[in-house]
């Protein structure tokens, strides 16, 4: 059993930090760099490339909307033609650090609000996946079970890695569920784990609602701006040996999905 540990990372603007992205790449195999829009600023994002190229880290772009107040959590219309193109921006940004500093970008993923709502909605999807392959076919894309994403990605040739939240619950299609809701967002470690646990021995996951998902995902997210990420993300690593599985990278994963 193969599977990438994930965090969320670069969240700070200036002199701001958020979470502790040094320890965390003590721990985790891939990492998603925010790209200067919901977080992040030219100076973090090149910091923590080299933090990544140094520990032989999976460098992605962490990509969202233009929202820095509301950490790129609020949904914004912007027309779709727009979004695209903000979408390659950030990518672009993130792959000319990576490469400035000898490193290359390997995969990608959508942000907050961003990636809610591309998770749910096929015409949002399709145009920003596709961006994503006119920008670079070899990209892998990570995230959490959508069949929007899922089948936009087959449509226009990228790989896609299905990310299991470790501390976020979904409903019964595997879609997140929305944070203002009673237990959308796993607090105790020990449940986080028992989730863990039951995705690497049973290949489920149980949803919000109580019903059960069967699981294929290749990599476990951990969010890194939350209290407590960096013992959490040593527990989930810790379960995952425990389990006789192997820590690689994101870009090693093979393309993996949730059935429903």
């Amino acid at each position: 059993m193969q599977i990438d540990l994930n965090a969320d990372v670069g969240e700070g603007f200036g002199p701001w930090t958020m979470g502790e992205d040094e320890a965390l790449f003590e721990v985790i195999s891939s990492a998603n760099i925010a790209c200067g829009f919901h977080a992040g600023d030219p100076a973090i994002m090149a910091r923590t490339v080299r933090l990544a190229q140094a520990r032989g880290i999976d460098i992605g772009a962490h990509v969202g909307f233009p929202d820095r107040q509301g950490f790129g959590r609020r949904v914004m219309q912007i027309d779709t033609t727009e979004l695209a193109a903000m979408v390659v921006y950030q990518l672009g940004a993130l792959a000319g650090l990576a490469r400035a500093n000898g490193g290359r970008m390997t995969h990608m993923s959508f942000h907050g609000a961003l990636g809610n709502m591309a998770a749910a909605d096929p015409s949002l999807a399709d145009p920003l996946l596709r961006a994503v392959a006119d920008f670079d076919p070899t990209l892998m894309v990570s995230s959490s079970p959508s069949r929007a994403i899922e089948e936009a990605c087959a449509r226009h040739g990228l790989g896609v890695a299905t990310s299991f939240l470790a501390d976020r619950a979904v409903d019964d299609q595997g879609l997140l569920v929305p944070r203002k809701l009673p237990g959308s967002v796993i607090h105790d470690q020990q449940l986080v784990l028992e989730r863990v646990r039951r995705l690497l021995t049973q290949g489920e996951v149980v949803t919000h609602s109580g019903g059960i998902l069967k699981a294929q995902a290749r990599s476990i997210l951990v969010h890194g701006d939350t209290p407590g990420a960096v013992a959490l993300a040593r527990a989930i690593r810790a379960e995952v040996l425990n389990q006789g599985g192997r820590i690689a990278p994101l870009s090693q994963a093979p393309v993996s999905g949730f059935s429903r």
